[in-house]
C-alpha cells in the first residue's frame, strides 16, 4: 500500500498542501477524494456499466481510484488463481493489463520475465513505477483488445507460460458478437503459449460477467481446449441452465487498512476476495484426470437449513447439492460443516435424494485440494474428519 500510494500521489495535479501525509495512509482529504472517484467507477463498472470498455484509466482520477481500491483486490485474485497452475510461469503476458496488478503479481509468484500490454500508456507507466519500487523488471507494450494485433508481437522470439487477462474480457463489447471475439482472442492466446502453459482469466464474480465468461468456457470447451482449473465437469457449464445460476470464487481476506477506509467512505462492502475464473490448457493438451471416487468442487457458501447443512458441488458427474443433517455428523463427516467456496473434496457412503447426494453417519468426507490450491494428480495429500483450514488464496 505505501507504493501504491506513493505513485498516486506522484500522479496526482496540483500542489499538494499542508503537512506531508502519512506513507501508509490518506489524509481527510485525501479519503473524500478518492471515495468519490472509486463510487464513479463503481457505479460505471458493476451498475450501470457504462465505463465498461470506456478509456476510464486515462483519467487520472479513475486511475487513482483503481490504484487504491481495486488493484489490491485484483493482485489478491491473480495470486490466489497463479496459486492454482501445475508450475509457477517463468515468463508471462499481461494482456489488458492497466496499472500492472497481475504483472506485479506474476512477478512476486516467481515469474522472471513479465510484459504487461494496455492501451493505457498513464495505467503503464504507474505498472511501470510499481515495478520499479518493488525491485521488479517490467516491460510493457501498447496493445488494445478492441483491435486485431497479433499477440506474437507483444513477447517476441519467446513464447509466455502464461498469458494473463484480469477483468479484460467483460470490457469487450458485448453480445453474441462480443462473446465469439471473447472466445477468438482467447484461443489465440492458448496457441500463443508454450507446452505446458497456461491462459489466466480473471473476470467481476456479477452474474452477467460470470455467465459470459462461462458461454465462452463452452465455446472453448466445445472446440477442444481443456480447463485446468476450476472445472472438473468436461461438458457444456451445467451452471448455465438455470438463469438464476452463476459460478464465482471467493476467498476469505481482511482488506488491507486503505482499502477498508476507502470501502466505508464510498459505502461500499469489502470483506472477501470475489471473482469468476478460468484456466485453460493449449490446444492438444487433453483435460487432467480426476482423483478417483466422487469428487466435487464446492461452488456455493454454505446453504443452512432446518437441522441440515448443504452445499452446491459441481464435478466430473456434473452439479448438484450435498446435504448432511445435523444428527449424523461423525469423526469421518465432520470436515463437511468447515467446508470453503472452491474446495475440492470427494464423499463417499452417499445416496441419491432429490437433485443431489444426502451423507449420512457412515459417510467420509475428504479435502484434495483446498480453495486456491492445485489439485494434486490422484487427490494425492487428503484431509480427512475434522481437519480444518483452506489453502491459500
Amino acid at each position: 500500500m505505501p507504493r501504491l500510494l506513493a505513485v498516486w500521489r506522484r500522479g496526482r495535479k496540483g500542489p499538494q498542501r499542508g503537512p506531508r501525509p502519512p506513507a501508509d495512509g490518506l489524509t481527510p482529504q485525501e479519503l473524500a477524494e478518492v471515495a468519490g472517484a472509486v463510487e464513479r467507477l463503481s457505479h460505471g463498472l458493476t451498475r450501470d456499466r457504462r465505463l465498461a470498455g470506456a478509456r476510464y484509466l486515462d483519467d487520472e482520477r479513475l486511475l487513482g481510484a483503481y490504484l487504491l481500491f481495486y488493484w489490491p483486490v485484483s493482485y489478491l485474485q491473480a495470486r490466489g488463481v497463479l496459486s492454482e497452475l501445475p508450475a509457477p510461469p517463468r515468463t508471462v503476458l499481461d494482456l489488458g493489463s492497466g496499472p500492472g496488478p497481475m504483472a506485479l503479481a506474476a512477478l512476486d509468484a516467481g515469474a522472471a520475465l513479465v510484459t504487461a500490454a494496455d492501451r493505457s500508456e498513464r495505467a503503464l507507466a504507474a505498472a511501470r513505477s510499481l515495478a520499479e519500487a518493488a525491485g521488479k523488471k517490467l516491460a510493457t507494450r501498447r496493445w488494445d483488445g478492441a483491435r486485431a494485433q497479433p499477440l506474437a508481437e507483444l513477447c517476441g522470439a519467446a513464447r509466455p507460460d502464461a498469458v494473463t487477462l484480469g477483468h479484460v474480457l467483460n470490457e469487450l463489447g458485448s453480445g453474441e458478437s462480443a462473446l465469439e471475439a471473447r472466445a477468438a482472442l482467447l484461443g489465440d492466446a492458448a496457441r500463443l503459449v508454450a507446452p505446458g502453459g497456461s491462459v489466466v482469466v480473471v473476470e467481476p464474480a456479477l452474474r452477467e460477467t460470470s455467465r459470459a465468461l462461462l458461454a465462452v468456457r463452452d465455446r472453448l470447451v466445445a472446440g477442444g481446449l481443456a480447463v485446468r482449473a476450476p472445472c472438473l465437469f468436461r461438458g457444456p457449464c451445467p451452471a448455465l441452465s438455470k438463469e438464476s445460476d452463476w459460478c464465482h470464487a471467493e476467498r476469505p481476506v481482511e482488506p488491507p487498512a486503505v482499502v477498508a477506509e476507502i470501502a466505508a467512505a464510498a459505502g461500499l462492502r469489502r470483506e472477501a476476495v470475489k471473482m469468476s475464473y478460468l484456466v485453460l490448457a493449449p490446444p492438444g493438451e487433453p483435460w487432467a484426470e480426476p482423483p478417483p471416487g466422487r469428487v466435487f468442487r464446492i461452488v456455493s457458501e454454505p446453504l443452512p437449513g432446518k437441522g441440515r447443512l448443504r452445499y452446491m458441488g459441481c464435478g466430473p458427474e456434473g452439479r448438484m447439492g450435498l446435504a448432511l443433517q445435523e444428527k449424523h455428523v461423525g469423526d469421518a463427516n465432520r470436515r463437511f460443516g468447515a467446508l470453503l467456496r472452491g474446495d475440492v473434496v470427494e464423499v463417499s457412503e452417499v445416496e441419491p435424494r432429490g437433485d443431489g447426494l444426502r451423507l449420512g453417519p457412515g459417510s467420509t468426507v475428504r479435502v484434495l485440494a483446498g480453495a486456491g490450491s492445485p489439485l494434486p494428480p490422484g487427490g494425492g495429500g487428503p484431509q480427512v474428519g475434522g481437519a480444518t483450514g483452506g489453502g491459500p488464496g
